[in-house]
């Protein structure tokens, strides 16, 4: 039986099986970097001594049955696994080494290489000494920062904060882990009298922070220790596998499910931080342009006018309670954007709750008017959020079922109508979704031929073909990419671009070249309640018609655009345990055209007419000021100080716009909060680039079409 489900992809910045990418908002499973991903229960225990219990020592060895029988790796749980786990195990739990001291972590090394037998067997007490250790020194923490908030502190010294500390080396002592806190303290002080707060005021609303969170401490539950160990070691087969809980697999059922109303973005803690993970497309967070990944929620406010209710170190479970609401509602959300300082200035935007349809995730068509030599070139641009399937009307047998392929065929004809030239396919921050779908709106643009390879874990490797879809554009084509592109993007750009059917343009894709399959345990449960959850499980691997990997390299594009999305922080190359790229034996199928000669002269028209653009060029001033904020890890401690920096920087972003909007025609304005409201548009300077480039392309094109024939064999 095969057991890949070759319709659907997992999205990468998911973490979630995705189908038609119909998530709200929803509670991400356990395995985040943070010590609150575990606070997420409803019931705590009597104790305070956490155990496992009966059905957590099943689903356990359950698990890594599956593991070892069904992950693409076929690796055995074994001493090696077993060490990487608990290194795991415990960035899980103090990713930033602010709660365990050093000698905790030599006490735990008894047991790096019994917790193999551990989960095989059931016997899960090393895993919850570790935690009880944690819960204890978590305790102590908390209780140590609210005493530090009873006397006012020294804001004119000249000490800093690395608020990085992913590599730093765990306190040697508790004397050094006070300091760690003394400052960090300090630091989340000095980031709320930045907002106008006194200091009784930023006092008063860190103790509540602290004491809510001790709170939450009270109500983890065995089953959230559980979740957050299983996904440690879940994650060192891959990090596309996921294990969710009872729970959490419930909520996941019921956001798919569009039960509930929301904004449109998953969320997780990072850090005493609710972050966006991602934005779904069609929902008000995507829409609104102005939420992006790693972007942390500081404040919640109901309606256009609520008051902001500080939501640091809340449990998620509370955070999406409050962002959750009746349809047509108002939100509004204070925001620290991702890889900003803390203390940076934030910024509040007001989102209107709704469900996402497959109306609002389709592909949508504009035409740009380029003029070239005195002859108007009309750029066609089909924008594809996902590759999504109206899976209900198709079970039904409807003959009119919406699919990206046929919404996207349809858009072609129409653009067709108008009397297009060119086309764009914009891709950009499309997660993946149904691989059917992939294939078939790459047959749009080639004829019939092989589309992507799959290998499965046995070894077995099936070619999907395109061959019934009609071709429909044979015109110059393009294709925009970025960093967040993935998946079943990657195997269409891959496909347009090993045929040379057309230009890719943008950035390198994420490389998430991997297939998942959904295994639901609580067939195994026997009908008890709480059932084992749901186990995600890496069971296949793309490769390209060229028999190229998209795994961890993704699609590099033949014409690069600058991006503020970092390839160091974003891609599946950053994932710890990402499976490698490797290649295999190429697919048999005939090349449309040889297009390598047009880079050249295309990226020198590029380069030429950039400089002279006031919208591209701000555009690159702000990615390189972004990439310096992001650079600086350490962070002063004294108020004056830190004021004058928030000062200089507002200064600097204010003088870059100006700049632009007085080389396009537009009024200056005197302050950022004046900037916020004026209405108008905010350009895309990719897109607008990239059609520059399209355009251009149209001309080389026309110029060489005996170029634009079959050439040669791909497997030669």
């Amino acid at each position: 039986m095969r057991l890949i489900n070759w319709n659907n992809l997992f999205s990468p910045r998911r973490g979630m099986w995705l189908a038609t990418a119909l998530v709200i908002v929803f509670l991400l499973g356990a395995g985040n970097s943070s010590h609150n991903a575990i606070t997420t229960a409803a019931a705590s225990t009597s104790s305070g001594i956490y155990e496992p219990n009966d059905r957590e020592r099943r689903v356990s060895k359950l698990v890594s049955t599956v593991l070892e029988r069904q992950h693409y790796r076929q690796t055995p749980i074994n001493d090696p696994v077993s060490s990487i786990t608990l290194d795991r195990y415990l960035d899980a739990l103090d990713p930033a080494k602010s709660y365990f001291l050093a000698g905790d972590i030599q006490d735990f090394e008894h047991v790096r290489y019994q917790l193999d037998d551990a989960v095989l067997n059931g016997a899960l007490d090393p895993v919850f000494m570790i935690y009880n250790r944690f819960q204890s020194r978590s305790r102590e923490r908390l209780e140590y920062a609210l005493s530090l908030l009873k006397t006012p502190m020294d804001f004119t010294s000249n000490e800093t904060f690395n608020y990085d500390r992913g590599k730093a080396a765990w306190p040697a002592s508790t004397d050094e882990l006070n300091e760690l806190w003394r400052k960090r303290v300090k630091n989340d002080a000095i980031s709320l009298m930045l907002t106008g707060k006194s200091w009784k005021e930023a006092s008063d609303l860190l103790s509540k922070r602290y004491e809510r969170a001790l709170k939450n401490l009270d109500k983890v539950t065995s089953d959230d220790v559980f979740e957050v160990f299983i996904n440690s070691l879940v994650h060192v087969f891959d990090p596309h596998s996921n294990y969710l809980s009872p729970r959490n697999s419930d909520e996941f059922k019921i956001a798919m499910s569009l039960s509930y109303v929301g904004i449109g973005a998953t969320l997780q803690l990072v850090d005493d931080y609710v972050t966006v993970q991602n934005t779904i497309p069609g929902g008000s967070a995507a829409t609104s342009g102005m939420i992006n990944a790693n972007d942390r929620i500081l404040g919640v406010a109901e309606g256009k006018d609520g008051k902001i209710v500080d939501v640091v170190g809340w449990r998620l479970d509370d955070v999406v309670q409050l962002i959750r609401g009746k349809e047509g509602t108002f939100v509004r959300l204070q925001i620290l954007p991702g890889g900003a300082a803390p203390g940076s200035p934030e910024k509040t935007i007001t989102l209107k709750r709704s469900k996402i349809t497959l109306e609002a995730q389709a592909a949508k068509k504009a035409i740009h008017t380029i003029k070239r030599d005195g002859k108007e070139i009309k750029v066609g641009v089909i924008t594809v959020p996902s590759f999504y399937q109206d899976y209900d009307a198709h079970a039904r047998g409807d003959k009119d079922y919406r699919s990206t392929t046929r919404d996207v065929r349809n858009l072609i004809n129409e653009l067709k109508t108008e009397g297009i030239d060119a086309l764009v396919i914009d891709l950009r921050s499309n997660g993946g979704g149904n691989l059917q779908e992939a294939v078939g709106m790459t047959g749009l643009f080639i004829p019939k031929g092989p589309v992507v390879q799959v290998r499965e874990t046995s070894g077995d490797i099936n070619v999907l073909d395109d061959d019934d879809t009609p071709q429909v554009w044979t015109g110059p084509l393009t294709v925009l990419t970025d960093r967040y592109s993935a998946s079943a993007s990657e195997i269409f750009s891959g496909a347009i671009q090993d045929y040379g059917r057309g230009l890719i343009i943008g950035q390198q894709t994420y490389g998430k070249g991997t297939v998942q399959n959904l295994y639901p345990l609580d067939r195994y449960s026997l009908g008890k309640s709480p059932g084992f959850g749901e186990l995600t499980i890496t069971m296949g691997k793309f490769y390209r018609v060229t028999g190229e990997s998209t795994q961890n390299r993704g699609v590099t594009p033949d014409i690069v655009l600058p991006s503020a999305i970092d390839t160091d922080d974003v891609g599946e190359s950053t994932q710890q345990s990402a499976l490698p790229w490797d290649r295999i034996r190429s697919a048999n199928f005939v090349r449309t055209g040889n297009l390598k000669p047009s880079i050249t002269e295309l990226e020198q028209s590029h380069d030429q007419r950039v400089t002279k653009d006031p919208n591209y060029q701000y555009m690159l001033k702000n990615i390189a000021a972004y990439e310096e904020l992001r650079n600086e890890k350490v962070v002063s401690l004294n108020l004056q100080e830190r004021k004058l920096e928030r000062e200089k920087n507002d200064k600097e972003r204010l003088d870059r716009e100006n700049a632009r909007r007085v080389a396009v025609g537009l009024k200056p304005v005197t302050s950022l909060e004046a900037l916020e409201k004026t209405k108008d548009e905010i350009p895309d300077e990719l897109l607008d680039e990239a059609t520059q480039i399209t355009a251009d392309f149209d001309l080389w094109w026309h110029r060489n079409q005996n170029m634009n024939a079959a050439t040669d064999v791909a497997n030669q």
